[in-house]
């Protein structure tokens, strides 16, 4: 029970459902409880202790039905009977053409394996194949290409050899009987194969994730193919998710400051030193505060698109985020991801300001006008942009002043190294009045730049 279990988690971990060891251990109450006699009851107590969202019962629903569903061979079975009878039935059939054509030896001397595929005992041969899985190690599979050896492996602790000289004895003395268990055999292995390929969809699928996972993190932002923006989305957002588990109780830690020992020790000097009343050393540390100024020209939209969604997911982490989108001017966009879908916001964005040519000195002028109160020493500032103005006039004295009135000017340029200051790049003169300039063309490089920032305010 407790292997079936701990298989069930594996593979719920792998349909995308997030099971903490204190989740374990609650299902497995839960299940000595009901049992897994009432397979019903069953997968609504692992539902129940498991499942976090409506997402993650409907993949934990799958994932039970998969897990328990039990694999036959493909043969014609009796016909519905009294069970007894049938098996009576199979064992004096057996028994029968054990006898014919003067064999001497009794089908009693067959191997396991070849009694059982003969006497046609379903629940025998489903229960030899879930055992031959655990002794194969099933759970280890990771690949398609592995169908094979892990199907080998299964039929081999079976007793595959065992089978194939009993097939070669019947051909010699018994050829109808040989022809029966060899047609059994062809129906076991489809069995075993069905088996693998269940285990495939159950076990590989983390692996076949991460895999895929790692290659778009580090996939050019700006070369992302249409049907890939939606996995990259997903990436995007379990990247905030992870940010915010790594930075969120730091945070609320340094809220309440760290043990004050001989403060404590004196308040509590009348209860013998007994810490009742507790003393806390407190650190002042600035309100974190980000102004994000994104181009969405149509160079460098995509780009953008992810790095919004991936500001706009850090609530829980930077108080204080306030977002402005640009092409030839620039735009306010802080509500219209919190009050909308991420594929509305962006579209919306995008519908106002996105996909023109880009004109960093316009815009510029525009947050100057009317944003610039907005920085205060504590702000950091984040430009993401490939800094092209199509050669207008980039207003770098602009951005001496945006650099002047906060904490850090951070940009992030989505293009190479090599390409900046060439052509209509102004990257270096932009570069002279940032705290820091950094290459951001990848998920996992965006992550890290994030990473960055977010942990300065630590």
């Amino acid at each position: 029970m407790r292997e079936n279990l701990h298989r069930f988690f594996r593979a719920a971990r792998g349909a995308g459902v997030h099971v903490s060891p204190a989740e374990s251990i609650d299902a497995m109450r839960a299940v000595k409880q009901v049992g897994f006699s009432d397979r019903a009851i069953l997968r609504d107590a692992l539902l129940l202790t498991l499942a976090k969202s409506q997402d993650e019962k409907l993949a934990l629903g799958d994932c039970f039905d998969l897990f328990f569903s039990q694999t036959e061979p493909r043969q014609d079975q009796p016909e519905a009977g009294s069970d007894d009878a049938s098996q009576d039935s199979d064992q004096s059939s057996l028994s029968d053409a054990a006898g014919e054509a003067g064999e001497s030896q009794p089908a009693q001397e067959l191997g396991p394996l070849a009694q059982m595929l003969l006497s046609q005992d379903r629940n025998a041969i489903a229960a030899a194949i879930a055992s031959a899985s655990g002794a194969a190690s099933l759970s280890d599979i990771r690949y398609s290409t592995q169908r094979g050896i892990f199907s080998s492996r299964i039929l081999d602790a079976m007793g595959l050899q065992r089978l194939r000289d009993d097939l070669d004895q019947l051909t010699a003395t018994n050829p109808s009987l040989a022809e029966r268990l060899r047609a059994a055999l062809d129906a076991l292995r489809e069995a075993v194969r069905d088996t693998v390929s269940q285990g495939l969809a159950l076990y590989a699928r983390e692996e076949a994730e991460n895999l895929r996972n790692e290659i778009l993190r580090n996939a050019p932002l700006a070369r992302i193919e249409r049907r890939q923006v939606a996995e990259m989305r997903a990436l995007i957002r379990q990247i905030a998710r992870r940010l915010r588990e790594r930075y969120s109780k730091p945070r609320k830690r340094q809220r309440r400051g760290h043990l004050d020992v001989r403060r404590t020790l004196r308040r509590n000097a009348a209860w013998g030193g007994v810490p009742f009343l507790t003393a806390w050393k407190r650190k002042h540390r600035d309100r974190p505060k980000i102004v994000a100024l994104c181009d969405v020209s149509g160079s460098v939209a995509q780009v953008s698109d992810f790095f919004l969604l991936l500001i706009h997911s850090l609530h829980e982490v930077v108080d204080d985020v306030r977002s402005f989108a640009f092409s030839s001017h620039l735009i306010e966009v802080s509500e219209i991801p919190e009050n909308n879908s991420p594929e509305e916001a962006m579209a919306e964005i995008m519908s106002k300001v996105g996909f023109g040519s880009s004109d960093y000195g316009s815009s510029l002028v525009d947050f100057e006008k009317e944003f610039m109160s907005t920085l205060t020493p504590q702000t950091t500032v984040i430009v993401l942009g490939d800094a092209r103005s199509n050669n207008l006039d980039p207003r770098a004295d602009i951005l001496r002043r945006i650099s002047e009135r906060s904490k850090r000017l951070v940009w992030l340029n989505p293009e190479g190294r090599l390409a900046w200051g060439f052509g209509d790049s102004e990257m270096p003169r932009y570069a002279t009045f940032c705290s820091v300039v950094r290459q951001c063309a990848t998920a996992q490089q965006l992550e890290r730049a994030v990473s960055d920032i977010v942990a300065s305010y630590q």
